[in-house]
């Protein structure tokens, strides 16, 4: 980014409940954003090409019971669902495993995947690199105002695909109860349990990758923190990559171009390249779900973190030392600091 293109960016605050159409720094509350009802499914969109350079689109899926998308694939997108809520049998060709809360899926171009929601309320997040998967839903008429499906099923009678989504006539065969823990060598299909994954520590928290820059083909990776209160960290912003903050559980505070905001569950804050940003966890065991575009930062948390193989973050074990000193050692990452903690100015007590 040029310096001129930097200041813009450090003096722009974020949108609030909206989507900018222009890849500016935006925050939307649990609900919030273009909600489109398709065959008994409310998709709510948080992310389209026009919001982030065509980087990447994704929406929150919303459906009840028996709720589905027959197998489709995409010949140019990467793909991962992550559950949020609820309980979904999804399918890969040959393979089937019901997935709950924290679990995930994870769909290289080209490969065909379907599902059906088991509980009332399920909601998942769909997450697509480049954009573009969302366009045939976004240009449709199928937009709606209510934040949840209509219980009489209306809407849409047909599911709007992915856009150039290919549907398969493949066989949708027996769960397997397989416990998914690693993650592969390379960019294929994959299932993943919650907090499994390559896991690394940080002081009174825990990261565990659920996608690799291998894995997606270098298109982003997922990081699912784990994490006990902590004050601000540092002032910074990154010149190369995107970084993209959901709360699954807890409370965080985002600092955002001088603008301070509480993510709770749900909640999500979209931080383009030259954002300065920090954030804070303010509840036990509050977990965030980072999502960022390219992988350029991968290994800032190789090389601030442990590897470890526990499953959760035991408090005071990680000497703070590690992570400034991994950033020091390593000079390249993509990380400007320009400034020390900020200070918390709205709801202090909490």
């Amino acid at each position: 980014m040029t310096p001129t293109d930097l200041e813009t960016m450090h003096g722009t605050a974020p949108v609030i409940n909206a989507l900018p159409g222009e890849p500016v720094p935006y925050y939307l509350s649990s609900g919030e954003g273009l909600r489109f009802e398709t065959d008994g499914q409310l998709w709510t969109v948080i992310a389209r090409g026009a919001d982030t350079a065509g980087l990447f689109d994704a929406a929150y899926v919303l459906g009840p019971r028996g709720a589905e998308a027959p197998f489709h694939s995409l010949a140019s997108h990467q793909r991962s669902y992550f559950v949020v809520e609820g309980s979904v049998q999804v399918w890969l060709p040959g393979q089937s495993r019901i997935l709950v809360p924290g679990d995930s899926v994870h769909v290289p171009e080209g490969t065909p995947v379907a599902y059906r929601m088991l509980s009332h309320m399920t909601r998942l997040l769909f997450f697509s690199a480049p954009s573009g998967a969302l366009d045939a839903l976004v240009g449709s008429q199928a937009t709606v105002e209510r934040h949840v499906y209509s219980p009489a099923g209306s809407g849409h009678a047909e599911l709007l695909l992915p856009n150039g989504a290919l549907v398969h006539d493949l066989p949708r065969v027996d769960t397997q109860d397989a416990w998914d823990e690693r993650l592969p060598a390379g960019a294929e299909a994959y299932f993943l349990r919650s907090r499994t994954g390559d896991r690394r520590a940080w002081p009174d928290a825990i990261n565990a990758y659920a996608a690799r820059g291998r894995t997606t083909g270098g298109r982003y990776f997922a990081v699912d923190t784990l994490a006990a209160p902590q004050p601000y960290i540092i002032r910074h912003f990154h010149q190369q990559h995107t970084e993209n903050f959901l709360c699954l559980s807890g409370r965080i505070w985002l600092w955002v171009n001088g603008e301070e905001l509480l993510l709770t569950p749900g909640d999500f804050l979209h931080a383009p390249a030259g954002t300065v940003h920090s954030f804070a966890i303010a509840a036990h065991n509050t977990r965030m779900l980072g999502l960022l575009t390219s992988d350029v930062f991968e290994p800032f948390f190789d090389v601030t973190g442990v590897a470890t193989d526990d499953l959760v973050h035991t408090e005071g074990l990680i000497d703070p030392s590690v992570v400034m000193g991994g950033m020091q050692a390593h000079p390249d990452l993509d990380v400007v600091v320009v400034g020390g903690p900020p200070q918390r100015v709205r709801a202090t007590g909490l």
